[in-house]
């Protein structure tokens, strides 16, 4: 896959084409290696200072990422005889939300989350991670699932927000959305919700609502997006930036607001860099916040959600 490149990763880019050429040549002309070994170092080194000052508008272009790893990916590296269980029992199925059971490291569970898709075909099947109401139908009949057989929750979020069509609204979009978080603090068994890529409106939170909420490093969770809250507040969706940095859109914003619990450190240059290092961190994260939880009784599994989401925006 041809790495794709952000607009602030331009500088980058030259080093690595101007490495490439010299590697070409390397072939015909003779050996580069010492141009070649300084040129990646300078662009390490760019890309380690880029990576360590991104502004809030930054990590958005990180967290829409292309190349980041989508459930598909965390499903393939984390997670062990994966069954998918389809529809929602009432209208039919959505595939912006996949989800069954599987193992994760031995230990059955049930995982769903938003999938974006990676090309245009996939991208049109999965509806761009912006799911229908059929598919938070879906994440309640999992978490049924998963309470009568006393198994733990993983979901993974990424998406920009639920569908807005016509038609997603005349099925109940609002209120599938709203039983899909009721359903999730009401949940007898431990749920943990992971961040992964954009966490988007009501859309997000649906499959939000856990005992414990982690982002990645430069993922982003926010009631609207940048360009959304621009086009509402200025009438000028090109303010993206501004709407982004007055949002408290990052993982560090959050944590300090008591929104996420947790950050997962990405690798360097972002999880798209090498992506089977971040699926690999996430899933220690997701192994030692399970082990956490172990213990607690359904009732003290709802009340520390309820405490921890009630507690969201209050200032004493």
């Amino acid at each position: 896959m041809a790495q794709h490149y952000l607009e602030f990763e331009k500088p980058i880019a030259d080093l690595e084409a101007k490495i490439e050429e010299l590697q070409a040549l390397s072939e015909t002309t003779g050996s580069f290696e010492a141009e070649i070994e300084a040129l990646r170092k300078k662009a390490n080194k760019l890309r380690r200072d880029a990576y360590a000052n991104l502004d809030p508008w930054k990590k958005t272009q990180v967290a829409r990422h292309p190349q980041r790893p989508h459930l598909f990916d965390y499903l393939e590296g984390l997670i062990t005889d994966f069954v998918e269980l389809k529809g929602d029992r009432q209208f039919g199925d959505d595939q912006a939300i996949v989800g069954g059971l599987g193992r994760f490291r031995d230990r059955p569970v049930v995982v769903m989350g938003h999938e974006k898709g990676h090309d245009t075909s996939s991208r049109l099947t999965h509806n761009f991670g912006m799911a229908r109401p059929e598919g938070y139908r879906k994440a309640v009949r999992l978490m049924d699932l998963a309470e009568r057989f006393n198994l733990p929750v993983l979901t993974f979020v990424d998406t920009a927000g639920a569908y807005p069509g016509l038609g997603a609204e005349e099925r109940g979009q609002a209120e599938a959305i709203a039983r899909s978080t009721e359903r999730g603090l009401t949940l007898g068994t431990p749920m943990i919700a992971t961040i992964t890529g954009e966490g988007g409106s009501g859309g997000a939170i649906a499959l939000a609502a856990a005992n414990r909420v982690l982002m990645l490093e430069h993922s982003i969770y926010s009631v609207i997006s940048p360009e959304g809250a621009a086009s509402i507040l200025w009438r000028d969706g090109s303010r993206a930036r501004d709407a982004a940095s007055a949002m408290k859109i990052t993982a560090p914003d959050l944590v300090e607001l008591k929104i996420v619990d947790r950050i997962i450190q990405e690798p360097e240059g972002g999880a798209h860099s090498d992506r089977e290092v971040a699926i690999q961190t996430v899933g220690d994260v997701l192994e030692d916040e399970l082990h956490a939880l172990e213990g607690l009784s359904p009732g003290e599994l709802r009340a520390q959600r309820a405490d921890r989401f009630y507690a969201i925006g209050r200032l004493s």
